[in-house]
């Protein structure tokens, strides 16, 4: 997901690195990925899976490995679920878990994801990559 940081994301990186006064708060943990029937911008959120099957509305945890070259990924973290609703994903976005979660990055899935009820649907370890450049 290059350049797909939500506005809310870009003011908190810029602020960090540029405005000494602010302090930032990070993200609250677990960082959690959401499917999407309908892809978000920058300023609003797509329309997430609703729960159904084996989804549950807000998502699954997911951890990154340190940045480098301006990107992260979830190596070591794939992401499962099972027992999927009929439907087709176009994309996922990334929430924090504050009690009024805020969404961090969104984008499109390289293809569409057509599910079955009853499959398996899975992010493999390294597949998810957020990137700045």
């Amino acid at each position: 997901m290059a350049d797909n940081l939500t506005d809310t994301a870009e003011n908190l990186a810029v602020n960090w690195l540029f405005v000494p006064a602010q302090s930032p708060t990070r993200p609250t943990g677990p960082l959690k990925v959401r499917l999407m029937t309908a892809n978000g911008s920058d300023s609003s959120a797509g329309t997430e899976l609703g729960t159904s099957g084996g989804y549950t509305a807000g998502g699954s945890s997911v951890t990154f490995t340190t940045a480098s070259g301006g990107a992260t990924d979830n190596t070591g973290s794939a992401v499962s679920w099972t027992n999927m609703p009929a439907t087709t994903i176009v994309g996922v976005e990334i929430w924090d878990s504050a009690g009024s979660p805020v969404r961090l990055a969104y984008g499109a899935l390289s293809a569409n994801k057509t599910t079955n009820s009853g499959d398996t649907f899975t992010i493999a370890s390294g597949a998810l990559t957020i990137s700045l450049a």
